[in-house]
């Protein structure tokens, strides 16, 4: 009977203490589980608050015009700008990757390791291959944390090409137009010296050496008048005092100005434009166009050939407007440069004929102001034809 009652209250116990332990297993499996939801909060927290930081700082380097990249420590990409994706045609998944392996560059190889003794490079110019060449600048810096410790980079590329192209194009104006200058201010100059050391006294000389110097102060002022006009054509928006224009009535009155200049050469000006054509552009700067092309028909066509102005509806918004000539033509290789201020295809004879090598680029500023096009075709020794289009009148 005792053993009977020991053995119940054991198990009563037994039991209770299982309960007991139960209950604070469940206790201790309830806050381990809260404890693991808070843990797995937090970190979503942590992690949102990184991918938001993430976000707000690609967001804040994809504003930036410049191309702007990110390296860790150990030097591969952490972040990169649409600017720097476009700059370099690359695709967007170069996050985790070496320089080499997203760029295939190693000048920016050279200056991530140049950064691990220096705290900055600057003015670095790389050339970028393809269809143009383009040239970029590359500005870096380590970025350091407290303990001085180099915990990353960021790279700045800008591109300076058409600073570079702005540049050179300076450069060539103001050696050409020095070289334009000079020519005749040193004949004037030597003329001038020659007459007062006695030349004067001979009326045949005398006369012959002003003709000359004539001769060279009309192509300074001619010169003067052109660098004007291609300056006030480039340095703003053209203003165009727009009107329907008759295309006869200007090619006319064009051929009337150069009527001497074409009897003097023996070439037969013929207006091939039908009468009732009209353009919508400015009166003046028609005139001017045409001008510089008829007189240079004129001057570099085949004595006692011909020079003729077609006009054509090349659209239902367009007229296509020719000057031809029959003279020796322009090789393939310059058709493309014709239209460059200086540019001259016999330097020799364009000299002595007068020109400045600004008409044609005075032409083409005129006609792109006016939304038209302009070309050149020709076959050596057959046929030189300028083509340049103009908006209909109607279509206004």
């Amino acid at each position: 009977m005792e053993s009977t009652i020991l053995l119940i209250l054991t198990a009563l116990g037994l039991g209770l203490g299982w309960f007991v332990c139960r209950r604070r297993c469940l206790k201790v499996q309830h806050k381990l589980n809260t404890t693991i939801v808070e843990i797995n909060r937090l970190k979503v927290s942590v992690d949102t608050e990184d991918d938001r930081r993430e976000a707000h700082q690609q967001s804040l380097i994809n504003s930036m015009l410049e191309g702007v990249l990110l390296l860790d420590s150990e030097g591969r990409v952490r972040a990169v700008n649409d600017s720097l994706l476009r700059m370099f045609q690359l695709a967007p998944d170069l996050k985790g990757k070496t320089l080499m392996e997203g760029f295939r560059l190693r000048e920016l190889v050279e200056v991530n390791n140049r950064l691990r003794t220096e705290l900055h490079v600057s003015g670095i110019e790389i050339e970028l291959p393809g269809l143009e060449l383009r040239t970029i600048e590359i500005n870096a810096s380590s970025f350091l944390n407290r303990e001085s410790e180099r915990q990353g980079s960021i790279f700045t590329f800008h591109d300076t090409t058409r600073l570079k192209k702005l540049e050179n194009t300076r450069r060539e104006f103001v050696a050409n137009v020095s070289h334009e200058l000079r020519t005749p201010l040193t004949l004037i100059k030597g003329f001038v010296e020659t007459l007062i050391d006695g030349a004067k006294n001979d009326p045949i000389v005398t006369t012959r050496f002003l003709g000359t110097i004539n001769k060279h102060t009309d192509r300074l002022t001619v010169l003067i008048e052109d660098l004007l006009t291609i300056s006030k054509l480039e340095s703003a928006p053209v203003t165009l005092n727009a009107r329907a224009i008759s295309i006869f009535t200007a090619v006319q009155e064009v051929f009337e100005d150069l009527r001497s200049s074409a009897e003097n050469r023996r070439i037969s000006l013929i207006n091939g434009v039908e009468e009732h054509l009209e353009c919508w552009g400015d009166g003046a700067r028609l005139q001017q166009v045409l001008f510089n092309l008829i007189e240079n028909a004129i001057k570099y066509g085949r004595i006692q050939g011909k020079v003729t102005v077609f006009c054509r509806v090349l659209s239902a918004e367009f007229l296509d407007i020719s000057v031809c000539d029959d003279g020796p033509g322009i090789p393939a290789e310059a058709k493309e440069r014709v239209f460059e201020r200086f540019y001259r295809v016999d330097k020799a004879r364009s000299r002595d004929q007068g020109g400045t090598g600004l008409g044609l680029s005075i032409v083409k500023h005129i006609v792109l102001a006016h939304g038209g096009e302009v070309w050149v075709e020709s076959q050596p020794g057959i046929l030189t034809a300028f083509h340049f289009t103009l908006p209909l009148a109607k279509r206004v």
